[in-house]
C-alpha cells in the first residue's frame, strides 16, 4: 500500500517541481527583488534595527517575539537532516540553490509578512492576528481560495513536515548498536506522539518552558561546533567553496536528471527549512502589534536568512569539512554524526540526537499552532472542544506513524503538500505585491524624513475596510 502511495506521489512531484514550482518560486522571488531595489541588501541593518524595538503597548506581542516564534518553526531537523540529505543526494551544488532561495526568498518573505500585517484581524482583546486566508480573503475577494490554502497548510503542517519531523529525529538513533529498523522507528515514534499529545492536551507546561529555553541554547552551541569544525579544517575551504560552485553550474548533469540534481533538492530542501514563499511565516507575523506593516516583513526575512544563510550552512561546512563523502547510503542524520564524530568521538553522534529530539518536538508544536490558526479560518471561530480533541489525537497518531516510515515516503508527502501551499502562496502574493511594495516606499519616505514610520492604508490607496490602518 506504502509502495503505491509513494509510486503516485514521486512522478507527481516530478511534475510539480519541475518546472512549474521552481520557475515560479525564482521569478516571484527575482521580480519583488527587483521591484523592491535588492531589499535584502539595501535595508538588512533596517531589519536588526525594528526586531530589537518595543511593542506599542505593554504585554503585547512584539516583532522580537514574533522572529523568535517563525526562526523556532523554520529551525528544525530540516536545518540538519534536510540539508545532510540535499548534499547526499544531489551534491555539493545543492547549497548554492539553497543560498538562492534564501536570498530570493527573503523578498517573497518580506511582501507576504507584509501583507498579512495590512490586512490583519483585531481580535477581541485587542490583539491581532491573520496570514494568507486572510489577504486572499480580504484583497482578493475569494473566501473560497482563502479555505483551500487554509486547509493545504493544515494538510502540510499536520501530516506532512510532522511526519517529516519524527522521522528526520528517529534516523538519528541509527548509528546505535541497538536500533532495529522494524522496531526502534516505532519506539521512538510513540514516545515522541505521547508527548506530543500530553503539552497539546494542556500538559507539559514545564516540558515547553524548559524546551524554549534549551532549543536557542542548542541553536547557539551548534553553530559554534560548526565554526570550530571549519576553523580546524580552513584550509580546505577554497577547495570546498570550487567544489559547490562546479557543481552548481554544472548544468549537463542537472538537466541530464532534473529530479536527482544538486538544483533540485537545493531548492526543494531548502523551501522546506526556511519556508519562504509558502504562507506559514505570515500567520506569524500577523500577530505583531507594530507601527507600520513593513517592520514586520523586514523581521520575517532576516529570519530566512538566519535560518538558511547561517544555520544551513553551518550543517553543511560541518560535514564538508570533516573530509567524508557524501553518499546515498549516509543520507541524512547519519552524515552529520559521521562528521561530527571526527571532531568529538562518538559524543558527535549523542550531540546531534540531543540536538534533534529537541528540534523535533519543538517543530512539531508549532506546526500545530499554524495549523490551529487556519482551523479557525475555515470556522469562523475556534472549533468545538470535541473536535479539536479529536484533531489532536490525531495530530499525534501521525507522528507516531511518521516516524515509522520510509525514507524517500516520508519526504515525498512533505514535499506535496508544501508544494500546494506554494502554488496558492506564490500567485496570490504575486498579485497583491504592489500594496506591499507601495507600503515599502512609504515606509522610507518616513524614514528619510527622520520619522518612525507610522501606516494609513489611504496613503497608499487601499479602500477595504480593515481593522487595523485607518
Amino acid at each position: 500500500m506504502l509502495d503505491a502511495i509513494g509510486a503516485i506521489i514521486g512522478p507527481i512531484n516530478s511534475l510539480l517541481y519541475y518546472p512549474i514550482l521552481i520557475i515560479l518560486l525564482l521569478v516571484v522571488g527575482l521580480y519583488f527583488t527587483i521591484r523592491s531595489k535588492f531589499l535584502q541588501v539595501r535595508l538588512l541593518g533596517e531589519a536588526f534595527r525594528v526586531t530589537v524595538e518595543k511593542p506599542m503597548r505593554e504585554g503585547d506581542v512584539s516583532s522580537f517575539q514574533t522572529l523568535m516564534v517563525t526562526t523556532a518553526s523554520r529551525v528544525g531537523t530540516g536545518n540538519i537532516v534536510g540539508v545532510a540529505s540535499a548534499i547526499c543526494l544531489g551534491g555539493y551544488g545543492a547549497v548554492f540553490w539553497m543560498w538562492i532561495v534564501a536570498i530570493v526568498g527573503g523578498a517573497s518573505a518580506f511582501i507576504e509578512s507584509t501583507l498579512a500585517q495590512i490586512y490583519k484581524k483585531r481580535d477581541s482583546e485587542g490583539g491581532c492576528y491573520g496570514g494568507p486566508s486572510y489577504y486572499i480573503q480580504t484583497a482578493l475577494k475569494s473566501r473560497a481560495l482563502g479555505i483551500v490554502f487554509a486547509i493545504s497548510l493544515i494538510l502540510t503542517y499536520a501530516i506532512g513536515f510532522n511526519m517529516l519531523a519524527a522521522f528526520n529525529l528517529q534516523t538519528s538513533f541509527a548509528v546505535y548498536s541497538f536500533y532495529n529498523p522494524n522496531v526502534t522507528p516505532w519506539i521512538i515514534g510513540a514516545v515522541l506522539a505521547a508527548m506530543t499529545c500530553y503539552c497539546l492536551l494542556g500538559g507539559g507546561k514545564r516540558i515547553l518552558k524548559v524546551t524554549s529555553v534549551l532549543v536557542p541554547i542548542m541553536g547557539a552551541i551548534y553553530v559554534l561546533v560548526a565554526l570550530i569544525m571549519v576553523i580546524m579544517n580552513i584550509s580546505m575551504m577554497p577547495a570546498i567553496f570550487g567544489r559547490i560552485f562546479a557543481d552548481a553550474f554544472d548544468f549537463k548533469a542537472i538537466f541530464g536528471g532534473i529530479a536527482g540534481s544538486c538544483l533540485m533538492f537545493g531548492i526543494k530542501r531548502g523551501l522546506y527549512s526556511n519556508e519562504a514563499g509558502i504562507g506559514s511565516a505570515p500567520n506569524a507575523a500577523a500577530t505583531a502589534l507594530i507601527s507600520h506593516p513593513v517592520k514586520q516583513g523586514l523581521v520575517q526575512m532576516l529570519s530566512v536568512f538566519l535560518d538558511t544563510l547561517i544555520i544551513c550552512s553551518a550543517t553543511a561546512f560541518m560535514c564538508f569539512s570533516a573530509g567524508i563523502e557524501p553518499s546515498e547510503s549516509i543520507a541524512g542524520a547519519p552524515y552529520v554524526q559521521a562528521a561530527l564524530a571526527t571532531l568529538m568521538g562518538s559524543f558527535g553522534h549523542h550531540f546531534i540526537t540531543f540536538s534533534l529530539i529537541l528540534f523535533a518536538f519543538t517543530t512539531l508544536l508549532g506546526n500545530l499552532y499554524y495549523v490551529d490558526n487556519n482551523l479557525a479560518y475555515i470556522y469562523g471561530k475556534e472549533p468545538s472542544k470535541n473536535f479539536m480533541l479529536a484533531y489532536r489525537i490525531f495530530a499525534s497518531l501521525v507522528v507516531l506513524f511518521g516516524a515509522a516510515q520510509k525514507q524517500a515516503l516520508a519526504w515525498d508527502i512533505g514535499d506535496l503538500l508544501m508544494g500546494i501551499m506554494a502554488l496558492i502562496n506564490l500567485p496570490a502574493i504575486f498579485l497583491l505585491g504592489k500594496k506591499a511594495l507601495d507600503a515599502l516606499k512609504d515606509y522610507e519616505k518616513q524614514r528619510k524624513a527622520g520619522k518612525d514610520p507610522v501606516f494609513h492604508a489611504a496613503d497608499i490607496g487601499i479602500t477595504e475596510k480593515l481593522d487595523f490602518w485607518n
